[in-house]
């Protein structure tokens, strides 16, 4: 099925914060966070047992377990099983490394079987508190947590989750399934499969003001020709869109750092803020169905929202192509 006849909106929650990333966050101010995010209107929560060994999860669960379950969609990831037992050493998570240091301590199985599919929907069911999930996205099957593996990881995938999820779908367990990753070439691999074919994928970091040019070489024209939409992760590109110091999970590098500046200073010039910069033009591509910006304190909420609904002159995105700030080949707002 068609992202756009499943999501409720334009504007979505991703709760990777909520798992701790980064840093240790109160309960109850994550427990706000995603009050303030239903009170002003987002039906659309995306999450992962990955996000702090579940705890993502299970906050997001305290809340919405409360609310109606017609009323909202909701979307996790599979390919990690949370296990009862700690993790006593440290965990290896690619070019993620400690994003997620202060979370659960559960050790993770990651693994992309079908047996793991199942088990990994299992859990994450019973931390959300419901009886059924939306969409289910296949997680990280890419080079940034496997290197030279991952096309091993992606074959795992490949004949054990891909078929659990097109099987749920065909049986109406789930809606929808796709891939969730950072990296564009395993949509590509999925995409060039005859089957099975997934109703969309969920693209972290790939299509921002930052970092837009690979996804629209091959992966965007394919998704377009196949009728396949994309939810846009990442969209502030780890934080250093919205004033964070992070790129990538990283320290941003200067170079990155520069390329900000002078966002900012375009942005300052026509009285706009760059949330509102970022977010509208993540979502101008004809693939793009929906955008789902992370947040830990309820003010982002209404931030995000006012951002998206923020009037930006087409002088802005004029100027922001003279610049050369952004590739001749993405599609603008309002076809500036």
């Amino acid at each position: 099925m068609a992202l756009q006849h499943i999501l409720p909106g334009r504007l979505g929650f991703g709760t990777a914060p909520l798992g701790n990333m980064f840093r240790a966050i109160p309960d109850e101010e994550a427990r706000a966070t995603v009050e303030a995010a239903w009170d002003q209107g987002i039906r659309y929560f995306d999450t992962a047992p990955l996000y702090g060994s579940g705890l993502s999860e299970e906050r997001l669960g305290e809340v919405l377990s409360t609310k109606p379950r017609d009323e909202f969609v909701l979307s996790t990831k599979v390919g990690r099983v949370i296990l009862d037992e700690r993790e006593e050493t440290a965990r290896d998570l690619g070019e993620k490394g400690g994003i997620f240091e202060h979370g659960n301590p559960n050790k993770i199985l990651h693994e992309w079987t079908a047996d793991a599919t199942e088990r990994s929907i299992e859990g994450s069911l019973k931390r959300l508190g419901t009886d059924r999930l939306d969409i289910v996205w296949v997680h990280d099957i890419a080079q940034d947590f496997h290197g030279d593996q991952w096309l091993a990881k992606f074959e795992e995938a490949r004949t054990g989750a891909f078929r659990v999820l097109s099987r749920l779908r065909d049986e109406g367990v789930i809606k929808a399934w796709g891939l969730g990753v950072n990296k564009t070439e395993p949509i590509e691999l999925t995409l060039a499969l005859d089957e099975p074919k997934p109703d969309g994928f969920l693209l972290a970091g790939r299509y921002t003001l930052l970092d837009h040019e690979h996804a629209l070489t091959r992966l965007l024209p394919m998704a377009q020709e196949q009728g396949v939409e994309m939810v846009v992760g990442g969209p502030y590109s780890s934080g250093v869109l919205a004033g964070g110091a992070h790129f990538e999970y990283q320290k941003a590098p200067a170079e990155i750092i520069a390329k900000v500046n002078r966002l900012k200073e375009l942005t300052a010039k026509h009285g706009i803020s760059i949330k509102a910069a970022a977010l509208q033009f993540s979502l101008a591509h004809p693939v793009s169905a929906a955008v789902v910006p992370g947040a830990t304190k309820p003010s982002r909420i209404a931030e995000d929202i006012a951002a998206l609904d923020e009037k930006i002159p087409a002088a802005f995105w004029h100027d922001l192509r003279t610049a050369g700030l952004v590739s001749p080949a993405a599609p603008l707002p309002d076809n500036a």
